[in-house]
């Protein structure tokens, strides 16, 4: 949901196009109305009050699919369809081009495809959602707007607040009022008892009540660090050609937004985000699971699946995701471990975190338990601000294609902002304007709680955090570096391995309490150069603030 600061006619030939003056923007009105042959013209004019009263389905940016909620059982006969591009949205900050590209792209091209499946459209570009709705009212004098439940907290509140009824949504696999069923009594809730009842409710990779091979994860298999060579044994991701409506997206907003251009890597139709389904399913998960949480500054994306944007924008639902990763192991055609730790992606993690952000917004997101109040460092919108490896190559690829994997994102990015006390809610932000598959259910969960320890321990039952030795493990950052991960002093000492002990010393009235982690904190407390290691992460931090660590 994205605003357009000048006309682009092209991609909505036949369509009626309203010229206004608010920012030099065109609004289009996409009307594909049904001609049928009548007697008398006042039956063509009784038809056309019935097309002009059809209820109104209010599509969101991440809602384009015509099998999640309102839209599943709509069809041209029925409704009107509704998008809407905020320029609220797009001038309240910067995002990067390949995330907001993306979101627009996405939204134009499925406007199409409804369009083109004989729907009437009308495709809004106006200042706020508000405005969308009230101008769309008064021309078309709807029986009634419904929405899909939007997929954020605001946007439920704002459709609300608008008078729109919305009606359940399926784009998930366990909605939140089937979650309730889970939780129950449950004085305390983990990821792992989530999924286990997520494979047996959904008769996932089970063998009547066990589970496919006897086994519920395969982590162990899973979590090999980076092979020595062949780092190029995984098979390149696809890219496709930028079409007009692309072209004509970027031209509205590279103005806007920050980080390297589009080169087709990230598709923006239901056909597109199909074929990379299938690119991924044939070429890449036999061989995904083994090294599920390596790091390699030569290869960014090894062999994970680049699936993300599709379901988090609808493109994609999860559950064809998992029933063609299941149906390629019961063919025979991909290893159990592989299966199981992508399929654990999908209905666990996921879900997981959907289903807490849920039971804990609006407060949740503004939580900050460890009272983390130093600013975003220079290096995340400037890789050049630092000589750190690890930090600069994952934010350089953040730059240049709006995305890291996982591991990237919560032992590197996340671990680092966590030991150096970055504020968490200035982390979010970043992380929402800059990655391709950002959604506010997806960064408050796993920043506010996985990886930043700000929710007190109500996610994860530890805090996320380690030194210079496991990124050195699971990666191959640290050959060549600058600093030396094994040193905690001197002016090569490794910002991690020296922030990862200052931060259990800083912390350590909490988390010496924390069995899972007591054994750090004792740890800490019992270095001979505690005091040295201190003033060094103090010197440290006057660096990372200047641009200069």
């Amino acid at each position: 949901m994205f605003p357009v600061f000048c006309p682009f006619l092209a991609p909505f030939k036949g369509s009626v196009a309203r010229s206004t003056n608010f920012w030099c923007m065109t609004i289009f009105c996409l009307c594909n109305t049904t001609h049928r042959s009548h007697s008398n013209s006042d039956s063509t004019g009784l038809l056309y009050a019935e097309a002009m009263s059809l209820p109104t389905i209010w599509v969101f940016g991440d809602q384009l699919n015509r099998g999640i909620g309102a839209l599943a059982t709509a069809t041209p006969l029925t409704h009107r369809v509704l998008f809407i591009e905020s320029a609220a949205k797009i001038s309240s900050q910067k995002w990067h081009i390949q995330r907001a590209h993306f979101i627009v792209a996405s939204m134009r091209k499925f406007a199409l495809e409804l369009r083109s499946a004989g729907f009437q459209v009308d495709y809004r570009m106006v200042k706020s959602m508000g405005q969308g709705i009230n101008e769309h009212v008064r021309e078309f004098a709807p029986s009634e707007i419904v929405a899909t439940e939007p997929n954020s907290y605001a946007s439920r509140l704002l459709a609300h607040d608008l008078g729109v009824r919305t009606v359940s949504s399926n784009q998930f696999l366990c909605h939140p009022s089937e979650y309730q069923g889970f939780l129950g009594a449950r004085k305390s809730i983990k990821m792992e008892d989530f999924y286990r009842w997520q494979r047996k409710r959904l008769n996932v990779l089970m063998d009547d009540s066990e589970p496919t091979g006897g086994r519920w994860n395969f982590d162990e298999e899973n979590r090999q660090p980076p092979p020595k060579t062949g780092h190029d044994r995984w098979p390149e991701p696809e890219l496709y050609e930028l079409d007009e409506v692309d072209e004509q997206v970027l031209d509205a907003m590279h103005s806007h937004c920050f980080g390297k251009l589009p080169v087709g890597q990230w598709a923006t139709t239901r056909i597109g985000a199909l074929e990379r389904l299938q690119f991924f399913i044939k070429q890449v998960l036999p061989v995904f699971g083994e090294h599920e949480d390596a790091m390699l500054k030569s290869n960014w994306h090894l062999a994970h699946s680049l699936l993300s944007p599709y379901l988090n924008n609808g493109l994609l639902l999860p559950g064809e995701v998992v029933e063609a990763a299941q149906s390629a192991f019961r063919e025979g055609k991909v290893p159990l471990n592989s299966t199981e730790g992508f399929i654990r992606q999908i209905i666990g993690w996921r879900e997981y975190i959907w289903n807490c952000y849920w039971q804990w917004m609006p407060d949740y997101a503004h939580m900050n338990a460890l009272s983390a109040d130093v600013d975003l460092s220079p290096m995340f919108t400037d890789p050049s601000k630092t000589s750190m490896a690890c930090m600069k190559s994952v934010l350089s690829g953040v730059n240049e294609r709006a995305y890291s994997h996982h591991i990237e994102r919560l032992m590197v990015l996340g671990n680092f902002a966590l030991i150096a006390g970055i504020n968490p809610q200035q982390l979010t932000r970043w992380m929402w304007n800059s990655y391709i598959d950002a959604a506010e259910w997806v960064m408050v969960p796993n920043v506010i709680g996985m990886s930043q320890y700000a929710d007190g321990g109500m996610l994860a039952t530890k805090p996320y955090a380690s030194g210079g030795a496991y990124i050195d493990r699971m990666s191959d950052h640290c050959k060549g570096c600058v600093y030396d991960r094994k040193k905690r002093t001197g002016d090569d000492a490794c910002p991690f391995t020296v922030l990862y002990w200052d931060f259990f010393l800083r912390h350590q009235e909490r988390f010496v309490k924390n069995p899972r982690v007591a054994r750090q904190v004792r740890a800490a407390q019992q270095l001979q150069d505690r005091d040295e290691l201190q003033v060094v992460a103090v010197s440290m931090m006057k660096k990372l603030n200047k641009g200069a660590l």
